[in-house]
């Protein structure tokens, strides 16, 4: 939770943010313009006592450079120095790289820098602190319907269950392919010294520069996750080569390394797609299907492709937790591969049904899956399948009844992370009916139409008793996401079939379009 203190940094940046969105500026164009500013105040603060550290950043584009100067004459050297430091290596480059300055008005842009970000000494405060009022400002912009970035920003509540139930330890490797902003990166360090206190100096070493890594599609998504890290403690201060996060496609190819963890919420999109110019010089999306050898099925679903992907990374006896979509569950074709092929070669354990309202991304029904990766065997080593409900007969709100960590208590308990071979279910159909918890064998899943894990057993009270319908804001909210969601499906329908109607008429080829099945 965020201190007081961490609180009113929030709220002061905040407060100015509304004050250039007057210009014009987004939530997140001025988040973006924080991450360049706070990076180069820091830099200075530690060239000076008790740190005393020689600075990276070259001395004509140093903070001091900034403050001296007003007018025109600040905004053209500002724009000269985010395009200077975006050629650098290392953290300068990946924090920098294609920055553009937002703050056209010289005069806003010179109370930002003197006002507002040079009055806080960054670096004497406590890393909760400062890193707390970043993630503030984080779900500040994910909760900008408009311009947020709700898509790069998992429900925190949610990620520190996960984690919890993970517990990664002193001297693992942890990775998320789809980082946005670093949620589950920052969680699994802050779980590993909570609950070590007695860390020594290469374990520290190894925490602060090697075992966390996260690769991001969206640049500007990079430099979010590479400030919050970097405001938390973790990763090279200065120039150094290998920071923690990159700017990369993870489908695009195995990058080789293994991990002991892999923590994930992929992008929601269900469809890979690339924008094309066709023939008549328009511009549209054509899907991508993803062909590696390290996966056992071509496909252009996304969270399909993740999940192969996932395994991928993984070292044998590597541990993973996996947000998915409900497609994901029970689609046919190459979701039924997958859905064996991870059965097979993998111990897939545990099963998480989310409830709806968590995410800001609207119309979302997802589930977390946890999998361990296992030697080659004749066998499969999937046993059992223990599904957790959270979803039926529950209603959450992002505003007025958002989801708290506390609502994941039973789930991280019956979840049992000491020892999840000695579970206990809290469903019997005879005497507790409503049990959230229960286990199906492996030769129950394999019965199964198209292998599907997507498992109700909870009876959803609303349809039984008209008087258990949720509230009418709760009820219209709901209403809405599946709209929205049923829209977007809609609208790729449609990009799809006209996309295959302009191939036909002009004789166009084309990657060939998946079987019917």
């Amino acid at each position: 939770m965020a201190t007081n203190h961490s609180q009113q940094i929030v709220q002061k940046l905040w407060n100015y943010c509304n004050v250039l969105r007057d210009d014009g500026l987004s939530y997140g164009d001025y988040l973006e313009q924080l991450t360049y500013l706070l990076f180069l105040k820091m830099v200075h603060e530690q060239t000076q006592p008790p740190w005393n550290r020689p600075s990276p950043i070259p001395a004509q584009f140093a903070w001091p450079s900034l403050l001296k100067r007003s007018g025109d004459d600040l905004e053209t050297h500002y724009r000269h120095l985010l395009e200077s430091l975006g050629k650098e290596k290392g953290m300068l480059g990946l924090i920098f790289r294609k920055a553009q300055n937002k703050v056209q008005d010289p005069a806003k842009l010179e109370r930002l820098i003197k006002d507002l970000i040079d009055r806080e000494q960054w670096m004497s405060l406590d890393a909760d602190v400062k890193g707390d009022a970043y993630e503030g400002l984080l779900e500040k912009n994910a909760e900008d319907v408009k311009g947020g970035a709700g898509q790069y920003f998992t429900p925190r509540p949610l990620i520190r269950a996960i984690v919890d139930v993970m517990q990664p330890q002193p001297g693992e490797t942890v990775c998320d392919p789809a980082c946005g902003t670093g949620g589950f990166l920052l969680a699994a360090h802050d779980y590993i010294v909570r609950n070590n206190p007695n860390l020594d100096k290469n374990q520290k070493k190894h925490l602060k520069l090697q075992a966390l890594r996260g690769v991001e599609i969206v640049d500007a998504v990079t430099r979010l996750c590479a400030m919050n890290l970097l405001l938390h403690g973790i990763g090279p201060q200065g120039d150094e080569a290998n920071p923690p996060v990159k700017t990369d496609d993870s489908l695009r190819a195995d990058p080789g390394d293994r991990f002991d963890l892999v923590l994930t919420n992929p992008p929601f999109g269900r469809k890979s797609s690339v924008m094309i110019v066709n023939q008549e010089g328009e511009e549209e999306k054509q899907s991508l299907t993803v062909v590696r050898d390290d996966f056992w099925a071509e496909t252009s679903n996304k969270q399909l492709n993740f999940v192969q992907h996932v395994k991928t990374l993984l070292k044998v006896n590597g541990r993973a937790a996996v947000v998915v979509p409900d497609n994901v569950l029970f689609e046919g074709g190459a979701g039924e591969t997958v859905r064996r092929k991870l059965l097979e070669t993998c111990d897939v354990h545990t099963l998480l049904r989310l409830p709806t309202g968590i995410f800001y991304a609207q119309g979302v029904k997802a589930n977390v899956l946890f999998f361990e990766k296992k030697p080659g065997s004749a066998k499969p080593w999937t046993q059992k399948l223990w599904v957790y409900d959270l979803r039926t007969n529950t209603h959450f709100t992002l505003r007025t009844n958002p989801l708290k960590r506390e609502d994941l208590d039973e789930f991280v308990a019956c979840y049992n992370p000491k020892n999840r071979h000695a579970r206990k279910p809290t469903y019997d159909p005879k005497t507790s009916p409503q049990g959230r918890w229960r286990a199906y064998d492996y030769e129950e899943l394999l019965q199964r139409d198209k292998l599907s894990l997507d498992l109700l057993w909870v009876k959803d009270e609303s349809l039984e008793d008209s008087a258990n319908l949720p509230e009418p804001h709760v009820l219209a909210a709901e209403i809405a996401e599946d709209l929205q969601a049923a829209a977007e499906q809609f609208a790729q329908i449609a990009s799809d079939l006209q996309a295959r109607m302009k191939k036909e008429t002009t004789g166009q080829g084309g990657a060939r379009p998946p079987a019917r099945k």
